[in-house]
């Protein structure tokens, strides 16, 4: 191991990753339209270390009214970048898509930025999708994600407040 990941484990990016390890439970929010909350629901999820603390799996269990939502994201710090990244999937928003989305070089907070594609039979959309990871406290955060249209407006799309239950 390098001594730039060690020092990363014990003050910095990968440390930052590991204080989301545990399980955690709370609440779902939608929105499709900024102005109107479209559903609020029960969310669990864990989050664990893998590859010796290189990455860390969020895996979770939600829903939309009555459909079940399952998703994972594996998040990271690239450290030659200097770039914490994500890969994410879920059985509501993603389709059969993989979104990859990736932070700005420098970065000390959980930021991702990625994209997707809207397509109909008439059209074809390329929207941003921007993830925020926030700590509010050791057992409490906050994920938000907001919608940015092509035009580059951003909107709230998600948010998920979670409080820990069990450190892993």
């Amino acid at each position: 191991m390098s001594e730039k990941f060690e020092a990363s484990k014990t003050s910095g990016a990968h440390f930052q990753l590991s204080r989301l390890v545990g399980e955690w439970k709370g609440t779902a929010r939608t929105w499709f339209d900024p102005n109107k909350l479209e559903d609020e629901s029960p969310v669990s999820g864990t989050m664990r270390l893998i590859l010796d603390g290189k990455f860390i799996l969020h895996e979770y269990k939600g829903s939309f009214g009555e459909n079940p939502i399952t998703g994972m994201a594996l998040y990271g710090y690239h450290l030659e970048l200097g770039k914490f990244q994500c890969a994410w999937i879920d059985s509501f928003h993603n389709g059969t898509a993989i979104m990859f989305s990736e932070g700005k070089k420098g970065e000390k907070d959980i930021s991702v930025l990625g994209s997707y594609a809207y397509v109909t039979p008439e059209m074809e959309q390329h929207w941003g999708w921007r993830t925020n990871i926030e700590f509010m406290s050791d057992d409490e955060i906050v994920i938000t994600a907001y919608n940015i249209s092509p035009e580059g407006q951003e909107s709230k799309a998600t948010e998920t407040t979670y409080r820990k239950v069990n450190q892993l």
